[in-house]
């Protein structure tokens, strides 16, 4: 079925033939013979085309001529003036009185020249400008001054140096059994092969012998984990001064469950188990500083989350800091201040070490529904709060969970909803770390090692004996 569309004449070949696109866009385009372009057609034109589209692409099936533009007749003639030309200039009044303004004339008493503050018959307005609006003014907060933002720490990204050694030293038939073993252990091993026999039995093959498989991926795996944790270790001695804890104590935490390792093994991890140790005491230092300079300049707030986040977990929170903490958090709570002031400081509150401490003077006079909803469910981290408000708490009630803060995204408020919605119902719970990002698994078949199963047994032995 053809269509019509608007195309633009691109150029003329040496051979008679136009070349066209669509107006305004790269697609779709063509070759167009010359008689189906009208006479006086020139490039660049953009004229109406009737098109038909199959595979074979489109074509140009007619063109319609451009339309001309037709000439008006009976339009006036503009005639140049013979008059010499006078520019015209213009001055601007001063700002203040109407002094010098002669055109108004001398001011009315009792008019738009009397004193200000001063009523006249049947105005309304108070003496002094007052009363202008029933409407009482809402309370006005001077944001407090912004704090520095300390570095974030960088996450460790290892290389396979020492890996790569290992898997050189390994004769071929073994590699792809330490490849499954690097990414899945014992088990990845024991899948891949039983998926290969289901293949073999389906094909009418005979079964891949899986004893002496899973022998060799056993003593391979403790040389090929001390190569992995090496890798990782090297990595974080590059930037031992800013790495993610995180990843330093995952680092220590597997290092005693290595076994079979050398000196200069040893000597890294009693390295990163001291390095633990100093970035520890310099994280837990920075956060204490932090929440003692965002209380003393208003950010309350951020005090607040700040502290519920230690940088280890148990660390005992300073008396001192705490009483400055909740007195900053308590002069937020006023009777006047707006409820989403009163949700947001007691969400952050409720899950900070001083949640048990955190109790205004007085309620405001209006408590708005989503305030009242707010102190019930955060009455199971601050009682004192619930029963200042008149809740009753179940004990048996679980404590709730925080809620995420809604990102800039596009769907950040959409799913911020959802997550918080679902908190309602959940405990809370400690933030599990980060998952170590495993390698993508390697595809090379087991198969490779079963050419050669009884050398490879024998080198399985060699290694245990090793």
């Amino acid at each position: 079925m053809s269509r019509r569309i608007e195309i633009e004449l691109t150029s003329k070949r040496e051979d008679g033939t136009w070349t066209w696109r669509a107006a305004g866009a790269q697609q779709p385009k063509g070759v167009v013979e010359d008689s189906v372009v009208p006479s006086g057609a020139q490039v660049k034109d953009v004229v109406r085309a009737e098109v038909e589209t199959d595979l074979d692409g489109t074509r140009v099936l007619s063109i319609a001529a451009p339309k001309q533009k037709a000439e008006r007749s009976g339009m006036l003639q503009l005639l140049p003036s013979e008059k010499p030309f006078e520019p015209v200039t213009q001055q601007l009044r001063k700002k203040g009185g109407r002094d010098g303004d002669k055109r108004r004339g001398p001011r009315r008493e009792g008019g738009e020249g009397r004193p200000r503050g001063e009523r006249r018959d049947g105005d309304k307005r108070r003496e002094g400008g007052e009363g202008r609006s029933e409407r009482p003014r809402r309370p006005f907060f001077e944001a407090p001054p912004e704090l520095p933002q300390r570095p974030k720490p960088k996450r460790i990204k290892p290389k396979r140096v020492n890996v790569d050694a290992v898997l050189a030293e390994l004769p071929e038939a073994q590699r792809a059994i330490a490849e499954k073993v690097l990414n899945g252990g014992v088990p990845a091993v024991r899948a891949a092969i039983e998926e290969q026999n289901k293949k073999a039995v389906a094909e009418g093959r005979e079964k891949v012998p899986a004893e002496g498989l899973l022998q060799i991926a056993e003593n391979l795996l403790p040389r090929l984990r001390v190569a992995e944790w090496r890798d990782r270790a090297l990595s974080a001695e590059t930037i031992i001064e800013d790495v993610d804890l995180r990843d330093l104590r995952s680092i220590v935490v597997t290092a005693d469950q290595l076994v079979a390792i050398d000196e200069p093994t040893r000597a890294l991890v009693a390295k990163m188990k001291q390095a633990l140790v100093v970035r520890q005491e310099t994280e837990i230092r920075h956060w204490l500083e932090d929440i003692e300079a965002a209380t003393k300049v208003g950010r309350v707030v951020r005090a607040l989350r700040l502290s519920s986040q230690p940088p280890k977990a148990g660390v005992p929170f300073p008396a001192a800091l705490a009483v400055q903490l909740v007195d900053a958090t308590v002069l937020g709570l006023t009777v006047d201040a707006p409820a989403e002031r009163w949700i947001t400081l007691l969400e952050a509150a409720a899950f900070s070490p001083v949640h048990a401490k955190v109790l205004p003077p007085a309620i405001p006079p209006v408590v708005s529904d989503d305030l009242l909803k707010t102190i019930v469910r955060l009455g199971p981290l601050m009682p004192q709060l619930a029963a200042l408000f008149g809740v009753a708490v179940d004990p048996k009630a679980r404590a709730p969970r925080p809620l995420q803060q809604p990102r800039p995204d596009k769907n950040g408020k959409k799913r911020a909803a959802d997550v918080n919605k679902a908190a309602e119902s959940k405990p809370a719970r400690a933030p599990k770390p980060a998952p170590v990002a495993a390698e993508k698994p390697s595809e090379a078949p087991v198969e490779a090692a079963v050419a050669s199963e009884a050398p490879a047994q024998e080198t399985a032995e060699a290694t245990a004996g090793e």
